[in-house]
């Protein structure tokens, strides 16, 4: 699945763009109204994070009707299947990630906003020691960042 070259994810979004079968049968997934009205919204444009509110507001203004409940059902669904990553960030609304390859995310706590980490910022593979007859299948970081406070002037530090 995380086959960023010629692999599933140039096929996923090409399909689903499209509105063919043959990814949602590959998937075992029926190809509803709601789901390929839904798809288009999400992999219509590059790799992005959203939540279910931002892709619900984004399928009311497309006059798509469809529930939020809905909403989070089909993205629920493609996480399952492997077409969207789903990123839990503590009390925050889940986020969902059209990019499935193994990279980390920068979460901004002033504006709740999520960012991939790019591989010249961190290669944390190269630091892992996993037990004797494993290897890592996955990594999942989320490197949560607050704005710093400002630096009082003319503080004088007292010990």
């Amino acid at each position: 699945m995380g086959d960023r070259g010629d692999g599933p994810l140039v096929e996923r979004s090409a399909t689903l763009k499209f509105s063919s079968g043959v990814l949602w049968k590959r998937y075992g997934l029926r190809a509803t109204r709601q789901r390929r009205n839904l798809a288009k919204l999400l992999f219509g444009r590059e790799d992005r994070h959203l939540t279910a509110e931002t892709l619900a507001f984004e399928a009311r203004v497309a006059h798509t009707q469809t529930s939020l409940a809905t909403v989070y059902n089909v993205l629920n669904v493609f996480a399952r299947v492997g077409l969207v990553r789903a990123l839990s960030i503590d009390r925050c609304p889940t986020f969902f990630d059209t990019n499935t390859t193994d990279h980390p995310h920068y979460y901004f706590e002033d504006t709740k906003e999520i960012r991939d980490i790019g591989p010249d910022e961190i290669k944390l593979t190269d630091h892992i020691r996993t037990p004797e007859d494993y290897e890592v299948s996955r990594v999942n970081v989320v490197v949560t960042l607050r704005p710093k406070a400002p630096a009082a002037e003319g503080r004088q530090r007292t010990t």
